[in-house]
C-alpha cells in the first residue's frame, strides 16, 4: 500500500509504503468500541461526589410524633425527600471507574482506528516538522501550509481536536508553538491511542517511517 508523503510546504515528496496489517485492518467496531469506553474510563477523575443519608448533617431526632400530628410520618430530616437531606445514588468519589483491556486488544484497535482513518482521506503523512521557534504564529503557518493539500482545506479551522498530530521525539519549543493552537492536539508518537484518534477529525504524522517502525514493534509486543 502507497500512500503520498508531504513537506511542510504541502508539495508531494515521495511515495511512502504502509504495512497492510497496520494501514489495511478490517474495521472491527465491537472492539473499537470496548476500547474507547474502556480508555474513556480511565481518563475519569471520579471527583464528583455527593453526601448520602448518613453524611449530612441534623436528623438526629425523629421530627415530630409518629401520630397525632396529621402529618406524614417521618423518622429522619436525612431523608433523600427532604430538602438538605441525602442524595439517592449519587455520584461518589470512592467509585472505582478503572478498566482493564489486553495489550492486543488496544493494539488492533489502534490499528483499525488508523486504516478507518486513511481510508476516508482524513490521515497526512509529513515528511519532519522543523524544530520551532516556541511562538505559535510559526506552528500555525506549518499548518496553513497542509492545508494547500488536496482534501484538507479545513485543517486550520477553529473548532476543538479538529487535529491530531503525532510526531517523534522533538524539541520542547516546537511542543510550545503547536499548544496554542485551538484545533489541534500534539504528542509524540508514543502517545498514539485509539481514543484520541476517534475524538479527532484529522490525523497528521510527522516522520512516519519512524512511526511505522514503532507501531509494528507493538504488533510483537501485543501478540506476547
Amino acid at each position: 500500500m502507497k500512500v503520498p508523503m508531504y513537506t511542510t510546504e504541502g508539495k508531494k515528496l515521495k511515495e511512502l509504503e504502509l504495512p497492510e496489517n497496520i494501514f489495511g485492518a478490517k474495521w472491527n467496531a465491537d472492539l473499537v468500541s470496548q476500547v474507547l469506553y474502556s480508555q474513556a474510563s480511565n481518563r475519569r477523575s471520579g471527583t464528583a461526589h455527593t453526601k448520602d443519608r448518613s453524611e449530612v448533617s441534623g436528623g438526629g431526632i425523629k421530627p415530630w410524633n409518629q401520630k397525632g400530628s396529621g402529618r406524614a410520618r417521618h423518622g429522619s430530616s436525612r431523608s433523600p425527600i427532604w430538602r438538605h437531606g441525602g442524595v439517592t445514588h449519587g455520584p461518589r468519589n470512592d467509585k472505582d471507574f478503572k478498566k482493564t483491556i489486553p495489550k492486543g486488544m488496544k493494539v488492533q484497535a489502534l490499528y483499525s482506528l488508523l486504516s478507518a482513518k486513511l481510508a476516508s482521506g482524513k490521515i497526512i503523512f509529513v515528511d519532519s516538522i522543523p524544530e520551532q521557534s516556541g511562538k505559535t504564529k510559526d506552528a500555525n503557518e506549518v499548518m496553513k501550509g497542509l492545508t494547500t493539500i488536496d482534501g484538507f482545506k479545513t485543517l486550520c479551522y477553529k473548532k476543538p481536536n479538529n487535529v491530531y498530530m503525532t510526531v517523534g521525539k522533538t524539541a520542547e519549543t516546537t511542543k510550545r508553538a503547536f499548544r496554542n493552537l485551538p484545533y489541534m492536539t500534539l504528542h509524540t508518537m508514543e502517545d498514539l491511542n485509539p481514543l484520541d484518534i476517534a475524538n479527532s477529525r484529522y490525523l497528521v504524522i510527522a516522520n512516519p517511517e519512524e512511526t511505522i517502525t514503532y507501531l509494528s514493534s507493538k504488533t510483537k509486543a501485543g501478540a506476547k
